[in-house]
């Protein structure tokens, strides 16, 4: 089956440079109409210019594609609207929407100023929600959307000195989960990419041998299974120098202690069994999941 999108509309945010280019380059390469938004910024988020995009635009023009620049901060729910609106002026539709967008900041949390703290949560976070909510409506209207978060390894499994981008980072894992669950009936699948990529974000904090085995180019296939017509909805891919995993927040089965006054040293003396992974262990698909695991056990202990 080849992962083709003629006839689909795509917005990358964050894709003036790096993982965001290939991104938007491989879609426009597959036939999608692209809009290339990139604040244009340094790492760090400060400054802007929408010449990023338009370079990436062109590139995408002078191959024979479609696409238009967008020079938005994801911060801004205004601008995230209007550029919504400039791909609805144009094509008529918003099918894809790639979550790319992103700052660093970072320092250990000891000496992390609280701004630098929010400031990565606003981008990371709230600019993703930004454009969800936008697009939201015209993917609902269409009954179809693909919506792809970028999360990260430091926020699935922490990283020094990065306790607002991985916050941030596992804080778009959970709208995710609730997105694709409230989408599902519209045809919206929402799923999450954890890339390891060396792009300029990356500079500086891997050796130079590792940082060339880990080109951009190699996580674009993940990105495309889930932005595709075919993709599957809740999935957090992972994609690196090649490779490709899957990472899953799991339910132990756990056991039923019930409520005594030594509840607390039973606990503590049996928490290896609690945090036990195997037989009985699940991917939950919903929250309810963990309710409904602990009332069945403390009726099946007084039956």
């Amino acid at each position: 089956m080849s992962l083709d999108f003629h006839g689909r509309v795509a917005i990358v945010t964050g894709a003036g440079g790096g993982l965001g280019r290939q991104h938007a380059l491989a879609l426009a390469a597959r036939g999608a109409k692209v809009l290339v938004n990139d604040l244009g910024g340094a790492v760090d988020g400060s400054g802007g210019s929408v010449s990023a995009a338009q370079a990436v635009v062109d590139e995408i023009r002078a191959a024979g594609g479609e696409a238009l620049a967008n020079g938005a901060s994801v911060t801004d729910f205004a601008a995230v609207q209007a550029m919504v609106q400039q791909a609805m002026d144009a094509w008529g539709r918003v099918d894809i929407l790639v979550n790319n967008a992103g700052i660093l900041r970072d320092k250990s949390f000891a000496k992390m100023d609280m701004a630098d703290f929010a400031l990565v949560v606003q981008v990371h976070l709230m600019g993703a929600a930004h454009c969800c909510k936008a697009v939201w409506p015209h993917m609902q209207a269409q009954n179809y959307g693909r919506i792809v978060m970028t999360t990260s390894s430091t926020g699935l499994y922490g990283n020094f000195g990065q306790a607002n981008y991985g916050a941030a980072k596992l804080a778009q894992v959970g709208l995710m989960q609730t997105l694709a669950i409230e989408g599902a009936k519209y045809g919206i699948h929402v799923n999450a990419l954890a890339p390891t990529a060396a792009t300029r974000m990356t500079e500086g904090l891997m050796p130079e041998d590792v940082l060339a085995a880990l080109q951009p180019e190699a996580v674009v296939p993940a990105m495309l299974v889930l932005a595709h017509e075919s993709a599957p909805t809740r999935t957090i891919l992972c994609a690196g120098a090649g490779t490709f995993e899957a990472a899953h927040i799991t339910l132990t089965q756990g056991i039923h202690l019930g409520q005594g006054a030594d509840v607390p040293e039973q606990l503590a003396a049996r928490l290896a069994e609690v945090t036990a992974r195997g037989a009985g262990e699940q991917v939950p698909q919903s929250g309810a999941a963990q309710g409904t695991n602990e009332v069945a056990q403390a009726l099946a202990a007084h039956r």
